[in-house]
């Protein structure tokens, strides 16, 4: 594991980390977070990429993990982040950072929740290969899991204006949800999870066009008890990229021997021998019938490791 700096188009400097192979990489895996959740969450899945002979990188969005500034380590009262940042900038330069590095293999995306829902909005998404979706859905508030329907709503409507405003950020650890977040990106997904439409432009209308582009083959794994995701939301959001070939696979805990899945199991290393296979099966598939050299004109002027 090697601790590298990513810098985005604007100059601004993420913390990432790269795993890398013995030997040659068949592909190379960018993970994509969850909001809220930290890069560390998903080290024993990149080590594991890395056994299998993939290189793996992970990344935190700005205001997020370890790409937070130190002053605002305290608070982010003031730190300027919102959804289409994280994407167009964020997560497209580790998506560019990955091609840099590892340049003559295919490129593959694994997307926990939020992860696979924004690639639409990455101006280089035609340097992705393949796409793996885990427990990624919209997030409507009125289509999500019965659980969680009623605190949702509290959230969006109540708890998100509110504290947003009170601090110039989003309290997440105060309150004990989701994690701190910067102002532009609680208030903007408060925006989407109120919208039947859910990835929407700034003025509420849907954004369409960036998943059309997408024809890359995608694999959605989601899960029957996943707490925050109906089979609505998993679907509604796939549905988005209507020009690549879905693989969805709704998977119950009882066909991988397991009590618990949800929204998060996934990463466990429990799963190692079952869905961590699953997805290390499709990436092959996908790195044999990718495994074509791509050159270096193929990626814009902008971010860099």
């Amino acid at each position: 594991m090697e601790t590298i700096t990513i810098r985005a188009d604007d100059g601004f400097e993420l913390a990432g980390r790269r795993f890398t192979p013995a030997g040659k990489a068949r592909g190379v895996v960018v993970l994509s977070n969850a909001m809220g959740v930290k890069q560390d969450f998903y080290i024993p899945f990149a080590q594991f990429l890395a056994e299998q002979g993939y290189a793996a990188l992970t990344f935190d969005y700005r205001g997020s993990g370890a790409s937070t500034p130190a002053r605002f380590k305290r608070s982010l009262r003031g730190f300027e982040a919102d959804l289409f940042i994280w994407a167009g900038r964020d997560y497209n330069a580790a998506l560019r950072a990955a091609k840099t590095w590892q340049p003559d293999v295919p490129l593959l995306v694994v997307g926990h929740s939020l992860g696979g829902q924004l690639p639409g909005l990455l101006p280089d998404r035609q340097l992705i290969d393949g796409l793996v979706t885990v427990a990624s859905g919209s997030g409507y508030w009125k289509r999500n899991a019965p659980q969680v329907r009623r605190f949702v709503w509290f959230m969006w409507y109540f708890a998100v204006p509110l504290y947003s405003r009170l601090f110039g950020y989003f309290p997440g650890k105060k309150v004990k949800k989701v994690g701190d977040l910067p102002r532009g990106v609680a208030t903007q997904w408060a925006q989407w999870c109120k919208s039947p439409h859910y990835v929407v432009d700034r003025k509420g209308n849907p954004i369409r066009a960036g998943y059309d582009e997408i024809r890359a083959p995608i694999l959605a794994l989601s899960f029957t008890d996943d707490e925050m995701m109906s089979r609505w939301s998993i679907d509604s959001m796939h549905d988005k990229y209507r020009n690549a070939p879905v693989d969805r696979r709704y998977i119950s805990p009882q066909d991988v021997q397991a009590r618990r899945v949800g929204h998060f199991g996934f990463f466990r290393p429990e799963f190692r021998e079952t869905l961590w296979q699953q997805a290390l099966e499709w990436m092959e598939q996908r790195a044999q019938a990718r495994a074509i050299p791509v050159t270096s004109g193929m990626l814009r002027a902008g971010g860099r490791v």
